[in-house]
């Protein structure tokens, strides 16, 4: 029965029909997460969120089994991505620096979330503060893939993509600072979204790269996925990069299907490059075809500063790391082993706790602090911002000649585990399609749109003109839809 429930509407017509409580759907999703083997849950949060379910299982009965208006998230067990924080529950971002911590405060993010009646079933594994492709890289080990054990979920949000394809939770949180969202969801086979940078506050996320993270939902559907961003946009005091600008109904754009015929979608040449899979271009260009077939014209568009999108990207990233991680010292943040009591001066000190740090993590710091050192700035930082520039203008001029740019999320489908580690470079360049909405800010969803010869999951990346998110809701729903 529970497992007919695949999307928050049905959810919903089980409670106000008396065929399924929020308690007795909690523990079905409990039960899922301790009988599974793939690590996509670090923390589980039981008591909290039976507390919870059993509260509202009153509720609903209070209101004569009717879901609240005002509670549009009303008993759905959700996952968080363990970079966000919530108040009392242990919080790493998988990282061994911390393992200990308990914030005294909830992202805004999940707040809503919750205010708007979601369960909270627990924090989800990751790459170390969210540095990396494949989620091979979070200090409590690896996430399995859902369908394909001998493959990466992607990352960095591999747990958050990997829980919801398994069935572990109804939907969760991811975030994007590269294409942490859209990667593990083209890998994993569900829909998953980056909106605008600012839509989503950024407070209570442990901080990457400031001008890049980006919070998204990922769920079994395009429509669950507008419904929890419907919650979780908005201005937020507390975060100075929150837009206020006014949130439109993403709901209804996502069961609306547009009138292709009078859409153009932007197709660029940089995006079909040599190195994308056979299989991953020709599924690409049959979705595309689709659109074609339903009335929409296909328009060549031009990226031309792509190729300089991942060295703009690593630059940029690696340097606002190197300075938010510093505060992670042993001493204003971070664990305080015992050892570090030996240590004889200042220098040993950060020396030892640092260490804590796993590999990449430490990569990226001392390529951000190099790049960011005294004579290198302009070089390197300065340069790259630059370029970031160029990338945007690129959109912006393609934008005046489509609707929405449509592409791979991926050059490949899913790579085997430990294939890509001892090659950062040839991990850096599963970003390459995603990067550049990134950089600029941009609107951005992945959405399965069919598999390879090995049956792993090809993702169809489709990007808006800024805080035009109802795009490409609508013309991925409608795509999701196309078989009903």
């Amino acid at each position: 029965m529970l497992g007919m429930k695949k999307n928050i509407q049905e959810v919903h017509q089980a409670f106000e029909n008396k065929n399924l409580s929020v308690t007795e759907l909690t523990e079905h999703y409990l039960k899922a997460i301790r009988e599974s083997k793939s690590n996509a849950f670090l923390e589980v949060c039981q008591k909290r969120a039976l507390d919870q379910a059993r509260a509202q299982d009153e509720e609903l009965k209070k209101t004569g089994f009717k879901i609240p208006p005002h509670l549009p998230l009303f008993g759905i067990p959700l996952g968080i991505k363990d970079a966000l924080t919530i108040d009392g529950v242990r919080t790493t971002c998988a990282s061994k620096m911390l393992e200990n911590y308990i914030p005294p405060y909830t992202a805004t993010a999940v707040e809503r979330l919750e205010t708007a009646g979601a369960i909270t079933l627990g924090k989800l594994n990751m790459d170390e503060f969210a540095m990396g492709s494949s989620n091979e890289n979070s200090a409590f080990g690896s996430v399995t893939h859902p369908t394909h054990p001998d493959r990466v979920p992607g990352g960095s949000s591999g747990g958050s993509a990997a829980a919801v394809r398994e069935g572990l939770c109804l939907g969760s949180l991811g975030t994007d600072t590269g294409g942490s969202i859209r990667l593990p969801a083209a890998f994993c086979g569900i829909p998953g979204v980056k909106p605008t940078y600012g839509r989503i506050s950024r407070y209570g996320l442990i901080a990457f790269a400031s001008s890049l993270d980006q919070i998204g939902p990922m769920a079994g559907s395009i429509e669950d996925c507008a419904r929890l961003m419907q919650v979780m946009a908005g201005h937020d005091p507390r975060d100075s990069t929150s837009s206020q600008k006014k949130k439109p109904d993403w709901i209804k754009a996502s069961q609306a299907p547009p009138d292709f015929k009078k859409i153009k979608i932007g197709v660029p040449d940089e995006y079909f490059i040599k190195g994308i899979s056979a299989d991953v271009q020709k599924t690409v260009q049959d979705a595309l075809a689709w659109y074609q077939t339903q009335g929409a014209e296909l328009v060549p568009v031009s990226l031309p500063h792509t190729s300089y999108g991942i060295a703009a990207y690593y630059l940029i990233a690696v340097s606002e790391a190197s300075s938010n991680l510093a505060r992670l010292d042993g001493v204003r943040f971070g664990v305080r082993p015992k050892e570090l009591a030996e240590a004889h001066d200042l220098a040993a000190f950060y020396k030892k706790a640092r260490s804590l740090f796993g590999a990449e993590v430490k990569r990226r710091i001392l390529l951000g602090t190099f790049a960011l050192s005294s004579g290198y700035y302009d070089a390197y930082y300065l340069r790259a911002c630059q370029v970031r520039s160029l990338i945007l203008r690129d959109f912006e001029n393609a934008f005046k000649e489509c609707d929405f740019i449509a592409g791979p999320v991926a050059p490949t489908t899913a790579f085997k585990r430990g294939e890509k580690v001892s090659d950062p470079l040839q991990m850096y360049l599963m970003d390459a399609f995603t990067i550049p909405a990134s950089l600029a800010g941009l609107p951005a969803l992945s959405l399965p749109c069919g598999e390879d010869p090995d049956g792993l999951s090809v993702g169809l990346q489709l990007i808006a003109p800024h805080f035009e998110e109802s795009r490409i809701l609508a013309a991925a729903s409608a795509f999701e839809k196309r078989r009903a």
